[in-house]
């Protein structure tokens, strides 16, 4: 069964947009009739995106910005307004993952990177959306977490911690503008057929039996299936969705 939505006279917002979930996610808001900005560091790889999703809907334009540098990302919001006249929608997606590593024994510099970007990235992109939303009086975001964000893992406690921190601040935020027409949650993706868990497969520190072991659904994930969860997110079938955390996982958190 397919599940359809009108986004018509929406103005959508997704970062990290070129790849991957952010990607999916872009093209769904595009396919339901939403104005989409898509953003991503990666220029190339973002022009490429927004040329392709063109066919499908012409209202989509590629911003470069990167949300670890707070200016940029001030920038970005007026530069979405500028084009597109409001924003009604935002999909904070944006982040990474560092190498695994004893946490007796990392470096600052991962510690640090990660949470530039995953967290304190989330924090500015949620800052300045929020800003334009308070304006207009209503608004829906959802921030991206990770299953990593509702339980631990060994070696890698700086990722986790960045996702964790996701979840509070989304809580923390949406209990403060819920009285103002402002919805915000997360969603937390289990292991999804990503670049990023493709280099994870790469390099040893994912396997498909672990992925097995650990997603009783027995596969990984679809970025088109985290894609469905924000838009029921942003859609009016969940308004009465406030402050949560949404494990979109294969039943990996039902252990």
């Amino acid at each position: 069964m397919s599940v359809t939505y009108d986004f018509s006279n929406k103005v959508a917002l997704v970062t990290g947009a070129a790849s991957g979930m952010g990607f999916a996610t872009a093209k769904a808001f595009a396919e339901s009739g939403a104005s989409v900005a898509l953003s991503d560091i990666n220029a190339e790889a973002l022009n490429s995106a927004v040329e392709s999703l063109k066919g499908i809907n012409p209202n989509v334009a590629g911003f470069v910005c990167d949300v670890a540098d707070e200016p940029q990302v001030a920038q970005l919001i007026k530069d979405i307004v500028s084009r597109f006249g409001r924003l009604d929608i935002a999909f904070n997606n944006a982040g990474i993952q560092v190498p695994a590593c004893d946490a007796a024994d990392e470096p600052v510099e991962a510690f640090d990177k990660v949470n530039a970007i995953n967290l304190r990235g989330v924090w500015a992109c949620q800052k300045y959306e929020l800003q334009q939303m308070r304006d207009q009086g209503e608004g829906v975001i959802v921030n991206c977490s990770s299953t990593g964000g509702l339980v631990g893992l060994a070696k890698l406690a700086s990722y986790h911690a960045s996702k964790h921190g996701v979840i509070g601040m989304t809580k923390s935020a949406a209990l403060e503008y819920a009285p103002r027409g402002i919805r915000i949650n997360a969603v937390c993706p289990g292991a999804i057929d990503t670049p990023m868990v493709a280099d994870m497969l790469k390099k040893g520190a994912l396997t498909d039996e672990m992925i097995a072991a650990a997603q009783p659904i027995g596969r990984l994930g679809r970025p088109e299936e985290i894609a469905a969860a924000v838009l029921w997110l942003s859609s009016p079938g969940a308004s009465f969705l406030v402050g949560h955390a949404l494990a979109v996982d294969g039943g990996f958190t039902a252990h």
